[in-house]
């Protein structure tokens, strides 16, 4: 018979949402010691914890009828819209997945390589030899102009290209301040409340955007442009309907919003742990001198192991289900934690450590390195942010050898991702 529900943390609702706020890592670490499966509290609904690779795959296996990713998703809503394929579920969801994933895969995903090797070159010449640098600044560089012409398709100078960047930046600096998250969280992110503190961020961008939109709908060129957003545009469902400007406007968002933060971030951990970790940045430079992709690819899949930019996979109980020997109802939430089976030790020997050397002839496993996700859900973009990370670390490595500036950098909590709090302090040797 399943147990009724899962060991819970016993600390009052407030002081667990000031802890989670504070650092999501550390809140979880420290309530693991409740078993593989245990309940927190620190929002509207309790998060019922899923931390074994077998519980895992449950959920990553179950039909996406019975758990809804899109409602795990619905504190974003505020940010990204109700037509982002994060908030979206069942019809609507697939409908959205299959509009924008032939911008990410295959012919059109070649064809952006060249471009974020030419941003990467380009922002990577700008870093100081001679002094120290934060790397997350590059990085940061890096993401927003890739996004701003792979997915906007504008052009690298140029005042609407300036004004979006402006915008942009202004949204994600905000966005990424503490406690963000706590007053869609208690209150939901339709409260008039939260709504009227997201729109003053929110309006400057939106209204760039409905601009970009309108006059893109209106260039004669408009099918043979390779930009995402232009694909967007011409994108037709299966009934021959296109997105509506409200769809595509949410759907950049979220570009914006997760792809952005979750490339500069993932990228400032790589560096800074790789700095940290004697001997690594000359493997590195060595590595990508001789042209062998090897290392870079285990250090991707280390730091994406150690540092996952997301800690957790929400999902919210839509029928009846059984999950790890426990039922969970309608209106409950599961939640797989990246971070927590990223660092178990009997899937991951000496787990604390940073060695990509242990990624050398294995392949990352479906239900035990999870940083994108998984089953039907998995990121639509995880191909293109590891094409990406690749290309930059490369571009980084060509330029010389690493060295730290100060000790390991602790983490910081920035909205839904977790970042080195002095932005991964550097200097080439």
């Amino acid at each position: 018979m399943p147990s009724p529900q899962p060991p819970t943390l016993r600390q009052p609702r407030a002081v667990q949402a000031v802890r989670f706020a504070r650092g999501q890592k550390r809140f979880f670490e420290k309530a693991a010691h409740l078993g593989d499966t245990f309940q927190v509290n620190f929002q509207r609904r309790r998060w019922n914890m899923i931390t074994h690779p077998d519980a895992v795959k449950e959920v990553f296996t179950t039909s996406p009828e019975v758990l809804h990713a899109g409602k795990g998703n619905d504190i974003l809503a505020t940010a990204l819209g109700e037509h982002s394929v994060l908030i979206l579920d069942e019809a609507e969801h697939l409908r959205h997945r299959k509009l924008l994933l032939p911008s990410f895969h295959g012919e059109k995903l070649a064809a952006q390589v060249e471009t974020i090797e030419r941003i990467a070159e380009r922002e990577v010449e700008r870093i100081p030899r001679n002094e120290a640098f934060a790397i997350r600044d590059y990085t940061q560089t890096i993401a927003l102009e890739v996004i701003l012409e792979i997915v906007m398709g504008t052009e690298s100078t140029g005042e609407e290209h300036d004004f979006l960047a402006e915008q942009a930046k202004g949204l994600l600096e905000w966005i990424g301040g503490p406690y963000r998250l706590i007053p869609p969280g208690i209150l939901g992110p339709r409260h008039r409340l939260v709504k009227r503190m997201y729109e003053p961020k929110l309006a400057p961008l939106d209204e760039a955007l409905f601009r970009l939109i309108a006059e893109r709908r209106q260039e004669p060129d408009l099918e043979e442009r390779e930009d995402m957003l232009s694909m967007l545009l011409t994108a037709r469902d299966e009934e021959g309907n296109p997105m509506s400007d409200a769809e595509v406007r949410d759907e950049i968002v979220t570009l914006v919003v997760a792809g952005h933060e979750t490339s500069a971030t993932a990228l400032a951990w790589a560096f800074e742990r790789l700095a940290h970790t004697e001997g690594s940045t000359e493997a590195l430079h060595h590595s990508v001198a001789d042209g062998d992709d090897d290392y870079v690819t285990s250090l991707i899949q280390e730091t994406l192991r150690l540092r996952p930019v997301l800690d957790v996979v929400v999902r919210v109980v839509n029928e009846p289900v059984e999950i790890a020997g426990y039922s969970f109802e309608p209106g409950e939430v599961v939640v797989p934690c990246i971070h927590l089976v990223h660092r178990r030790e009997d899937i991951y020997p000496d787990a604390l450590e940073f060695r990509p050397s242990r990624w050398k002839d294995t392949k990352p496993g479906t239900y035990t390195w999870i940083p994108f996700g998984g089953g039907v859900r998995r990121c639509i973009g995880a191909s293109f942010a590891m094409a990406e990370m690749e290309i930059v670390i490369k571009a980084v490595a060509s330029a010389g050898v690493l060295e730290p500036v100060g000790g390991d950098e602790k983490v910081v909590q920035k909205f839904i991702t977790s970042s080195p709090a002095r932005g991964g302090e550097l200097r080439f040797a």
